[in-house]
């Protein structure tokens, strides 16, 4: 997994550790406290955590630290919205370096499991009724995720565009999406009401081969191009985490999946700067 490449753990922690919430020193009157556990090993747990989705404690033996320790740490962190801070840092790097393609912005949900249940989840209707939940993320020409929400399982995707939308528009970056392609699962007037109150007219929905036709027939209705936020899909279900999440609330999710993002931003940097050394 490239997230665990020492240089591209080593430059993300870069950008985290300015970003850490000022601390109170350590003190003991008798000074034999436990020290204690650096903020770089804990980072590294839940790094490990999140790309093969162990728990706490198998990650706190894999890095280092307890189980409570890392998940104290990783509230602190969310509390002075560390993630979040990280992830827009690491996107406007991109848009610098590389720059988003916002011509064409292709959309899509993808479900999950989560066998601990918990708020933001429901009955996968996929997985026989299990725990599940779902993110609904929306990329750019190249598959970099620029929005994205989450629910549960039983949420259809059309009811998680709103919320997807809203969060690409938050970024500001709504404006330049020149065309949004989705699934033949949104093609409906909500879909094209939805799309029109955020100031997308042109929508093209993936439409289901006509009956009767042989595959490998030229399809006569356009498909659009759907591939790169597949694709995207696939970069998130490589981390164990995303694929099967055991956290309760829904911010403890879209705190990993903002890192997920982070990281996937880094290594696409990494492989621009390396591109003629291949």
């Amino acid at each position: 997994m490239q997230a665990l490449d020492p240089r591209v753990f080593n430059a993300v922690w870069a950008a985290v550790e300015p970003l850490l919430p000022a601390r109170a020193p350590d003190t003991h009157p008798l000074g034999c406290h436990r020290g204690r556990i650096a903020d770089r090993d804990c980072f590294y747990a839940l790094l490990l955590r999140l790309v093969t989705g162990c728990s706490w404690r198998t990650a706190g033996r894999l890095g280092r630290g307890g189980a409570t320790t890392l998940r104290a740490r990783r509230d602190a962190w969310l509390a002075a919205d560390l993630f979040d801070r990280l992830l827009e840092e690491a996107l406007a790097a991109y848009d610098r370096i590389i720059g988003l393609d916002l011509s064409e912005v292709a959309l899509d949900g993808s479900t999950h499991k989560a066998p601990c249940g918990g708020e933001g989840t429901g009955p996968n209707p996929t997985d026989r009724g299990k725990s599940g939940w779902k993110w609904s993320v929306a990329t750019d020409r190249a598959g970099i995720p620029i929005g994205w929400a989450t629910d549960g399982a039983n949420r259809h995707d059309s009811k998680l565009l709103g919320p997807t939308l809203a969060a690409v528009g938050a970024r500001g970056l709504l404006r330049d999406v020149e065309t949004l392609h989705l699934d033949r699962g949104y093609d409906s007037a909500v879909t094209r009401t939805t799309c029109a109150e955020h100031g997308l007219t042109d929508v093209v929905c993936a439409k289901k081969r006509p009956r009767g036709t042989a595959k490998g027939t030229k399809h006569p209705q356009p498909l659009g191009l759907r591939w790169p936020v597949e694709r995207t899909n696939a970069w998130f279900s490589n981390y164990g985490q995303l694929r099967r999440n055991t956290d309760r609330r829904v911010v403890q999710r879209l705190a990993q999946v903002a890192l997920a993002v982070v990281f996937i931003l880094t290594i696409k940097l990494f492989a621009w700067a390396d591109r003629w050394n291949r």
